[in-house]
């Protein structure tokens, strides 16, 4: 499907929104100039726009499939996933040491979310690259890292990530999965993982599975897990693939969407693997792929958000139905003031979105690059921020697209509705929403709120210096920081985790409404009050950022009413 680059949303973002400027001003990343910034975008969002959303639908409509035990990927995947690793793009982040070019994580973030816009079934398998790449870069020995890194960061090899299994999904703890050593010190791993996204392909020489199993003498739950890496062809001595392990694609998942992308479940039978990190400290290796992996998912959600509001935006200015107001926008529905709003939502929320995306990976890199543990507490408060706002931002930009289609819409043949099918499990993998906001309300709040309120502090000090230009929407944000802060207050103050958990992800969606607010307050500055970013603004801040009244209250309401159903009333 037709698909255009936002480049220069991209560079207005980097300029005056989430500071590249200070991320390029580190040592760590001096390479990253502004004309090196806008070569990668450029360069990526030609191959977004040629090469990725054309096959947007033959993913869909030709999924990927099992043919006796081989699996066979969607027409054009292939040449697709080559043209990806051809130009480097798995490899944005990687270090140079292995081949990778070591640019920061907002580049690859806006990268990453753009092929996402394209063809997000074909995003994922680079991205579980990426993701396993950081995780061997951190926790794996010498020998694994010269012999794999390479190959992972040319795109020659893929890599995957299992975790789940029947018995065992956001409980990871409770996995059956067992590896047993070997004499020459390996381990031999058994078991059977569900929901393995890129299981297998046909484009790569060798799929590299990071598996989650449990020693022998193991501990129960999560403290008890190890992390091997499990390779479809075992290397030989020269480190090419040689035999084949003890391991099989059982079957592919048929899904609501995600149809070019083969989930598989993967069967291991004493399977050879290599560990990775220490022994029982699986999880911790783990984390690092899917932090990752979450900062990635959020930009999936943004990605489909774009796409999904340029499709509706073209066919909005191309359907004519009805009278509209003045003869406005041609007699096309988007003359109509309900179409306008549904239109003028998708591009607010989008935004909001993307820079919150981008601050994260900002705070990443200025973590990276100067090791200061402010940084490294922003980027862990708003990795499930990021994640949330995205994929919510995905999900419902999408169902808006369908709804501006109309009855066209729900007619397959226009493409509208694989946004949506496309994009709803965002809000599943990598850690349901829901888990997420528990972390945000626990984890991420064990610094006594400390991260949080040094964001507040900085959305009240926007909203301080664009009193004099734009007083109005300065107040508005103003207030509403002050809101989240007195909500963040009330839930610091619960020491019953559950009564926190009852209203996390109210309070998350909460949080995001005022941080979009933040950021769009900060484009109407940049912008000198006038132009198309501050119209957005005040449509944002007037008629969305209301929203988070509604949310905080929620958040506070406690556990009390919940638990004070009955198990019975849920089917009355």
């Amino acid at each position: 499907m037709p698909y255009r680059a936002p480049v220069e949303e991209y560079r207005f973002l980097f300029d005056h929104i989430v500071g590249l400027p200070e991320v390029a001003a580190t040592e760590r990343f001096a390479e990253a100039t502004p004309d090196m910034a806008t070569a990668i975008l450029t360069e990526a969002g030609r191959l977004c726009e040629e090469v990725l959303a054309p096959l947007q639908r033959a993913g869909d409509l030709h999924p990927a499939r099992l043919e006796n035990g081989i699996v066979r990927t969607s027409p054009g995947y292939p040449e697709g996933y080559r043209a990806i690793a051809e130009g480097g793009w798995v490899s944005i982040a990687a270090s140079p040491e292995h081949g990778g070019m070591g640019l920061p994580m907002v580049l690859t973030t806006a990268v990453n979310e753009m092929m996402s816009a394209a063809c997000l079934s074909l995003q994922l398998a680079p991205l579980m690259t990426q993701g396993q790449i950081e995780a061997l870069e951190h926790h794996a020995s010498d020998e694994i890292k010269a012999l794999y890194l390479p190959k992972l960061v040319s795109g020659e090899w893929s890599g995957t990530m299992n975790l789940t299994e029947a018995q065992a999904g956001s409980d990871v703890g409770a996995l059956r999965s067992k590896a047993e050593p070997n004499s020459d010190g390996t381990y031999a791993i058994t078991g059977q993982k569900i929901y393995i996204s890129w299981g297998d392909n046909d484009f790569t020489e060798n799929v590299c599975h990071l598996v989650l199993a449990r020693l022998p003498d193991g501990v129960a739950g999560t403290k008890g897990i190890s992390l091997f890496l499990v390779p479809k062809f075992i290397p030989d001595e020269n480190g090419n693939p040689g035999r084949r392990n003890s391991l099989n694609v059982v079957s592919l998942e048929h899904k609501m969407g995600l149809h070019g992308s083969p989930t598989a479940v993967m069967q291991y039978d004493g399977a050879v693997g290599w560990l990775v990190g220490h022994e029982h400290d699986g999880m911790r290796a783990m984390f690092t792929m899917m932090n990752n992996a979450r900062l990635g998912v959020g930009g999936q959600g943004v990605g489909v958000a774009e796409g999904a509001c340029q499709h509706a935006l073209a066919y909005a200015q191309e359907r004519r139905q009805g009278r509209t107001a003045n003869g406005a926008s041609g007699g096309a529905i988007l003359g109509h003031a309900d179409v306008r709003r549904m239109l003028a939502t998708m591009r607010a929320e989008t935004f909001a979105a993307r820079a919150i995306a981008l601050a994260c990976a900002q705070a990443i890199d200025m973590q990276t690059a100067t090791a200061e543990p402010r940084w490294r507490a922003r980027a862990a408060l708003l990795t499930p921020l990021t994640k949330v706002c995205g994929t919510e931002t995905g999900i419902a930009v999408a169902d808006m697209g369908v709804q501006v289609h109309g009855g066209m819409g729900f007619v397959e043949e226009t493409g509208a509705a694989q946004y949506f099918r496309d994009v709803r499990v965002t809000a599943i993998y990598e850690g349901t929403n829901g888990i997420q906001a528990m972390d945000l309300v626990g984890r991420k709040l064990m610094d006594g709120g400390e991260a949080a309120s040094a964001l507040i502090d900085e959305i009240e000090a926007t909203a301080e210096t664009a009193r004099g230009p734009l007083p109005d929407l300065a107040g508005k944000v103003w207030q509403a920081a002050e809101t989240l802060r007195e909500t963040t207050d009330w839930m610091l103050a619960q020491t019953e985790m559950t009564e926190r958990f009852a209203g996390a992800l109210p309070f998350l969606r909460g949080f995001a409404r005022v941080l979009g607010a933040h950021f769009h307050l900060k484009a109407a500055l940049a912008e000198g009050g006038t132009g198309p970013r501050t119209r957005l603004a005040r449509f944002y801040i007037t008629r969305l950022l209301p929203d988070h009244t509604g949310h905080f209250a929620h958040a506070t309401g406690g556990a009390g009413d919940l638990y004070a159903l009955e198990d019975a009333d849920f089917a009355a």
